[in-house]
């Protein structure tokens, strides 16, 4: 039997729901790897402070995309694991060589927006598919994020 219909969620409904978190799923990996590059290659007299928060941010990210896929299967959906792949549907774009803290922080901040943004439209797919499990993942995801651009603006300061 598959999983929506034990959970009473429409497969056409939450379609939509799958595409959003697949497009998420993309974006997380490339901004996984980002913050990866970030935590290497940063310098400056706020290096050890950073090279530790950049590590905190990707293990944070790291966990996102695990629920991410989870959910996917758990909506009967198999989460894409190629990184070739991933690329093709992903919004972010892979950056490499940033070591100044002005230039990281405005990198996490642009990538913040776009991961908020893809965030709410989940959200929205997922309220019109009466899917609250989606719903409630989603907004745990924004409790941090909107919290992290509060603190990323202030560091920009």
């Amino acid at each position: 039997m598959k999983n929506l219909d034990v959970l009473g969620l429409d497969e056409k409904k939450i379609s939509s729901v799958v595409s959003g978190l697949n497009q998420l799923l993309a974006d997380l990996h490339v901004y996984y790897m980002n913050l990866r590059g970030l935590h290497w290659n940063i310098k400056g007299k706020s290096f050890f402070q950073l090279h530790e928060e950049f590590e905190k941010q990707y293990n944070d990210v790291a966990s996102k995309i695990d629920e991410v896929a989870e959910r996917l299967l758990q909506l009967d959906s198999k989460p894409e694991n190629r990184f070739s792949e991933l690329l093709k549907i992903a919004t972010l774009k892979e950056k490499n060589d940033i070591d100044a803290e002005t230039e990281a922080m405005q990198l996490i901040l642009n990538t913040l927006k776009v991961l908020i943004a893809s965030e709410r439209a989940v959200i929205a797919a997922a309220g019109e598919a009466n899917d609250e499990v989606t719903v409630a993942l989603m907004d745990d995801f924004l409790v941090g994020q909107e919290k992290a651009v509060w603190m990323v603006n202030a560091c920009l300061a």
